[in-house]
């Protein structure tokens, strides 16, 4: 069993859901990365899921789109991500890390490649926004099986009930289900047609599902985390980050706060 399956089933046998905030790795420097994942992760994280830096994140907000460029003015390309997370491991051998980001810097490294040195650097898994299932056929996904690495999926309010048993079909590891129309950083959130979309996609799949956009504060993560497997956070992390960039010693201790917090709701 890999380390996100563990995850979730270790949770599972809890009664608990799956805590996962997001950063971009690199942001607001290369220095600070490693040290926030491990604090988050002494504050509640069960999962990382550690942004690409990317010119055009189109399927994310200012929030995130900042955070990529702070990042990208250090150059901070994918295979410094890779040594991120190898440095991570040295000291948590347990904590699922989850890449996310875009196709392009992966396929300039190309998909083997990509796997085969994601996996010795002891990442989980990866979600690729602009990569759907028909595309990932073929030699990405057979590269990221040979490699025991998952492929988790975008499911969003839209996506129709014969597509959604198509993703789930493709996916491992979970699911990631967008739970507002638009990009990260969105505002309205409506739990109960959350919780209606997700009984349709438990239809098709055992994956755990987690969902992300639109969770903001502990009232939030509390309201989604009765409905899901897991809570994705990512935006209010990025913002806090944003507000430190002149005080770079502070952020780990102040994202994990944040950290802590969502997760005491989330566990109350």
């Amino acid at each position: 069993m890999n380390r996100i399956a563990a995850c979730f089933e270790r949770l599972k046998e809890q009664g608990r859901q799956a805590l996962i905030p997001y950063v971009t790795a690199g942001d607001p420097a290369p220095g600070v990365t490693v040290p926030l994942m491990h604090a988050m992760v002494d504050a509640g994280a069960d999962l990382i899921e550690l942004g690409i830096p990317f010119s055009d994140p189109m399927a994310d907000g200012p929030t995130i789109q900042l955070a990529c460029e702070r990042a990208l003015e250090h150059n901070t390309r994918l295979i410094d991500v890779l040594a991120m997370v190898k440095t991570f491991r040295e000291k948590d051998q347990q904590t699922p890390v989850v890449l996310m980001g875009y196709l392009n810097p992966i396929e300039v490294l190309g998909y083997t490649s990509f796997a085969e040195q994601a996996a010795a650097a002891g990442i989980d898994g990866a979600l690729i926004v602009d990569l759907p299932p028909e595309e990932a056929e073929g030699e990405f996904d057979n590269a990221m099986k040979a490699n025991g690495l998952d492929t988790i999926y975008l499911l969003a309010p839209t996506t129709e009930e014969s597509r959604i048993e198509q993703v789930c079909n493709a996916g491992s590891g979970y699911l990631y289900y967008v739970s507002v129309k638009g990009v990260t950083g969105s505002a309205s959130l409506d739990v109960q047609a959350v919780a209606d979309k997700l009984d349709v996609v438990r239809k098709y799949t055992n994956l755990p599902v987690g969902v992300g956009f639109g969770i903001k504060d502990a009232e939030s993560a509390k309201a989604v985390s009765e409905v899901a497997d897991g809570v994705i956070v990512g935006s209010v992390l990025v913002n806090k980050i944003a507000s430190l960039v002149e005080q770079q010693e502070d952020i780990p201790a102040q994202v994990s706060a944040i950290v802590a917090e969502l997760r005491t709701a989330m566990d109350a």
